[in-house]
């Protein structure tokens, strides 16, 4: 029996909530010679592209808006995808906010010819709706229907606490750097500085 949650209480001017169902997405596409690099693999930037396009269908099935997206989060390529390969991005609403929605993305590629099936990556889009005027816009509140979307709808919400702690830290450790005392880490690296700029940071 699943668990039903609705994350936001229903008011009269709100948008009515939507299931995770409804918007949930498939794209599957044949991995062809053209879409190859010099290695005889997928270019990633051919699966960014196709991620981009489901996140795009998915979050804009919800919105009932034109979506564009804002950033992407985990994009670490596990295994390659070859020619011939039928790739599958199954695509689903994992949270929302008031104008932005999160698109969680797992790439599937399939080898037909031996039977074979691998899980290549999962990625998260950050959407936001867009109006006629090109105004951001409200989304509907995300009907929870399974503890499967509890539990991604939890973890989009961490995912954004540790993004907003991170780059918060990141920004005051770049605010605070000075070169000249900071420059002796780059030692260990493999960098070079020429003879003139180590003057210059002496």
């Amino acid at each position: 029996m699943a668990v039903l949650f609705l994350c936001l209480p229903p008011s009269p001017m709100s948008l009515s909530a939507k299931p995770v169902s409804a918007s949930r997405t498939t794209l599957t596409e044949l991995m062809i010679p053209s879409y190859a690099n010099f290695g005889g693999k997928i270019h990633g930037g051919i699966l960014l592209s196709l991620m981009d396009k489901a996140a795009y269908a998915c979050a804009s099935k919800h919105a009932g808006e034109y979506c564009v997206t804002v950033s992407v989060d985990g994009v670490n390529f596990r295994q390659p995808v070859d020619v011939g390969d039928l790739v599958s991005l199954l695509a689903s609403v994992n949270y929302v906010g008031r104008t932005s929605l999160v698109v969680g993305i797992k790439v599937i590629a399939e080898n037909v010819k031996l039977g074979t099936v691998k899980h290549t990556n999962t990625s998260y889009f950050t959407m936001v709706a867009k109006d006629d005027n090109g105004k951001p816009t409200e989304v509907p509140p995300l009907l929870l229907e399974t503890t499967e979307d509890v539990r991604r709808f939890l973890e989009a919400m961490k995912r954004k606490e540790l993004r907003a702690a991170y780059g918060e830290h990141f920004d005051n450790a770049v605010t605070r750097m000075q070169l000249n005392q900071n420059v002796g880490k780059l030692q260990s690296e493999r960098c070079q500085l020429t003879d003139a700029l180590q003057q210059e940071l002496s």
